[in-house]
């Protein structure tokens, strides 16, 4: 009880939400941008037990984020698997229905807690710093945003609905934090010391590039499945 009634605690607390609030934009946008394609009643199971999921995987990573973020290599990997989720979830919203219902909510759950640990690699820092080591205070932080995140994907997902374009942007979005993530990675930090206009460029191609490959490959999709309704309408009845 001490604890709580001590004005650190509700200060760092206090923080520890702010951190999340601020750092968990994106986050909500993959969250609502995987579970778009589900029926209505799963959106809301995709969006919470993802968002819980992933909320749990970062408070274990908060514990390792101070010694992973100086791995080298390990935002590379981690820039290369958001753009191929970016890319992924760009994908024709069609596909998506068309999946067996618990194998698209099971897809969109794992997709909602993979890319939510990729990108809190960085936000992980802030929040650990602001909890100072204080472990219960860090659970309690991370567990009292769980609705905030929640709350922001459902608003991005009904705004999906009514402007598409939304998804595009979220997707552009994925490719530009792949690219920051990139240049941010120990063994290319020395390299790009002094090339300060690399740290615009690169996101901005990690942006294009999504977006590009995504709407490239909804093409060729929809042409095959074209062609494919053009052949089985030319095969003869029996």
């Amino acid at each position: 009880m001490s604890l709580l009634s001590s004005a650190e605690f509700w200060i760092a607390l206090s923080q520890i939400i702010l951190i999340n609030i601020v750092l968990s934009g994106d986050n909500a946008v993959v969250i609502a941008m995987a579970s778009r394609s589900l029926p209505p009643a799963q959106q809301k199971k995709a969006i919470l037990f993802g968002s819980v999921g992933a909320i749990v995987l970062r408070v274990v990573l908060t514990f390792f984020a101070v010694y992973l973020l100086t791995l080298p290599y390990l935002k590379l990997v981690g820039a290369a698997l958001l753009l191929w989720i970016g890319i992924g979830l760009l994908q024709e919203e069609d596909e998506g229905k068309s999946m067996e219902g618990h194998a698209g909510l099971a897809a969109a759950i794992k997709t909602i807690v993979v890319a939510d640990l990729v990108m809190s690699l960085d936000n992980v820092v802030g929040v650990a710093a602001a909890a100072k080591g204080n472990v219960p205070l860090l659970v309690f932080g991370l567990v009292i945003s769980i609705p905030l995140i929640i709350f922001g994907s459902t608003l991005i997902l009904k705004l999906m609905d009514r402007f598409p374009i939304i998804i595009v942007l979220g997707a552009a979005l994925l490719g530009w934090v792949a690219g920051e993530m990139a240049m941010t990675d120990p063994s290319i930090v020395g390299l790009a010391a002094n090339q300060h206009a690399l740290h615009t460029v690169v996101p901005a191609l990690g942006a294009m590039f999504v977006v590009a490959i995504g709407k490239w490959l909804s093409t060729r999709r929809g042409q095959r499945r074209e062609q494919q309704l053009q052949a089985t309408k030319k095969q003869p009845a029996v």
